[in-house]
C-alpha cells in the first residue's frame, strides 16, 4: 500500500474566504452567525445563519461562466483552485489519467432548483427553464466542472451522504491511492443551502435553532442550552497525493492520511443513534486501519453540531472508544464558529484537523458556557481560545441523515 499525505489546501467559508482567513478567524474564535441577508427571513422561525461574506461571483468567475454555476458549484470552484495552486502542481507535467476528482455536495443546486420552480409558478406554468437548469442543480456537476476545468481524466464522481460526504469524499480518494489506482486526487465537498426552502424545511424538521435574540452565540455544541444547528455555507478541498509523487516534486505536506473508517448507525432517518454505536464503529475502524492504538489520538475534531441528540450520542461514543484515555484527549466543535456546512462539513473540517496536526494548534469551541450535565467532567471540550499541544494524531468525525457515520485519521508527517 503506497502512502498517502495531504500538499494542498483551499476554502471559502463563512469566516474566512481563503485558508489563511479560515485559521486565523478559527484560532481566534470568530462567530460566522449573523442575520440573514439573501432573502427576507422576518417570517422564518430561523432567521439567521453562517453566510460567506461579501461574495461577489464576478471577483472569480465572468459574467458568462458565473451564470451557468449554482452557487454551490461555485465556491467548490474556488476552493479547488486554491487547493491546487497550494500543492504547486502543474498538470501539464503529470499523466492526467493518473488524476481524479471525488467531490461531495449532499444537496447541490438547491438555489437553482427553487429558483427555477418559482419562476415557473409566476409565470403562470409556463415552461420557460433556463437551459443550465439541470446541470447547475446535480451533485455531480461540481465534480464534473473541476475535472473538465483542468483536463484531469482520472476517477471522477461525488458521493452523497448527507452531511458525511466530503469526509467520505475524502476517505474515498485515500484508497484509490493507496491502492495504487491514481497519483493526485482533488477532494472535498460544497454546499450553498441558505434559502427559503431549506430554511422553512429544516424548521420544519425542528432540527435548527431559533435563538434569533443571540444568533451571535446559537451554535454552541455541548451546551446544556443548545437548541439546533446554525447552517452555514461553503466548500473546501483538499490535494490528496502518493507520498512518493509528493517527495518526487518536493512538495510541501501538511499531514499524512493514515485511517478512514465508515458505517452505519442503522437507527433512523434523521436522528443519530443515541449510545453512538455508528460513530464508535467509524471511528474504531479508522483507527484500526491506521495500525495505532486508541491512547495514540490526541485531539478529535467532533461533528457535535449543537443538536440536543446528536451531540450526546458522540460524546458517548467517545467515552466507549477513548474512555481510559480521556485525560490526554482533546476535542473541539468547529461548527461553533463556520455554523454547519452539510455536505461541505467534512472537507472544512477536515482542513481545521490537518492544520491542528501541522501546527500544533487546536481551535477553540466557542460559546459554550454551561456545558451538559449528562457530559462526563474528564472530557476537555477545548472552551473559549485556542490551546496548544504535541499532536501527532487527530481524528475528524461527520456523519449525516440517513445514518452515514465516517471518521479519518490524520498524522504528522516526519521526513525520514
Amino acid at each position: 500500500m503506497k502512502r498517502v499525505v495531504i500538499t494542498g489546501l483551499g476554502a471559502i467559508t463563512p469566516i474566512g474566504k481563503n485558508i489563511t482567513e479560515y485559521w486565523d478567524s478559527l484560532l481566534s474564535g470568530i462567530s460566522g452567525a449573523e442575520k440573514i441577508q439573501r432573502f427576507d427571513a422576518s417570517q422564518f422561525k430561523t432567521q439567521f445563519a453562517c453566510e460567506v461574506k461579501n461574495y461577489d461571483p464576478l471577483e472569480y468567475f465572468d459574467r458568462k461562466e458565473a451564470r451557468k454555476l449554482d452557487r454551490f458549484s461555485q465556491y467548490g470552484l474556488i476552493a479547488a483552485r486554491e487547493a491546487i495552486t497550494d500543492s504547486g502542481i502543474d498538470f501539464s507535467q503529470h499523466d492526467k489519467t493518473r488524476a481524479g476528482v471525488i467531490f461531495s455536495s449532499g444537496i447541490g443546486g438547491f438555489e437553482t432548483f427553487e429558483k427555477e420552480v418559482v419562476d415557473y409558478t409566476n409565470s403562470n406554468f409556463r415552461p420557460r427553464f433556463n437551459p443550465f437548469f439541470i446541470t447547475k442543480i446535480i451533485p455531480n456537476s461540481l465534480a464534473g466542472q473541476i475535472s473538465i476545468k483542468y483536463g484531469l481524466q482520472g476517477i471522477n464522481y461525488c458521493p452523497v451522504t448527507a452531511c458525511a460526504s466530503s469526509t467520505q469524499s475524502i476517505i474515498q480518494a485515500f484508497n484509490y491511492i493507496r491502492l495504487g489506482k491514481a497519483d493526485f486526487i482533488i477532494a472535498g465537498g460544497s454546499e450553498a443551502p441558505i434559502t427559503e426552502a431549506s430554511i422553512g424545511g429544516f424548521n420544519a424538521m425542528k432540527a435548527m435553532s431559533t435563538n434569533n435574540e443571540n444568533y451571535k452565540t446559537a451554535s454552541r455544541p455541548f451546551d446544556a442550552t443548545r437548541d439546533g444547528f446554525v447552517v452555514g455555507e461553503g466548500a473546501g478541498a483538499l490535494m490528496i497525493e502518493s507520498l512518493d509523487s509528493a517527495i518526487k516534486r518536493g512538495a510541501k505536506i501538511y499531514a499524512e492520511v493514515v485511517g478512514g473508517g465508515e458505517s452505519s448507525d442503522a437507527y433512523h432517518i434523521t436522528g443519530t443513534h443515541p449510545e453512538g454505536k455508528g460513530a464508535y464503529l467509524a471511528m474504531k475502524a479508522a483507527i484500526n486501519e491506521a495500525q495505532i492504538s486508541e491512547s495514540e489520538i490526541d485531539y478529535i475534531n467532533a461533528h457535535a453540531t449543537s443538536t440536543g441528540i446528536g451531540d450526546l450520542s458522540e460524546i458517548k461514543a467517545i467515552e466507549r472508544l477513548f474512555k481510559p484515555h480521556l485525560n490526554k484527549l482533546q476535542i473541539s466543535s468547529t461548527k461553533s464558529m463556520t455554523g454547519h456546512l452539510l455536505g461541505g462539513t467534512g472537507a472544512i473540517e477536515a482542513i481545521a484537523s490537518c492544520l491542528s496536526v501541522q501546527t500544533n494548534w487546536i481551535p477553540p469551541t466557542i460559546n459554550t458556557r454551561d456545558v451538559d450535565s449528562s457530559i462526563p467532567s474528564e472530557f476537555n471540550l477545548s472552551l473559549g481560545k485556542k490551546s496548544t499541544k504535541e499532536i501527532r494524531y487527530a481524528i475528524s468525525n461527520s456523519f449525516g441523515f440517513g445514518g452515514h457515520c465516517a471518521a479519518l485519521v490524520f498524522k504528522k508527517y516526519t521526513p525520514k
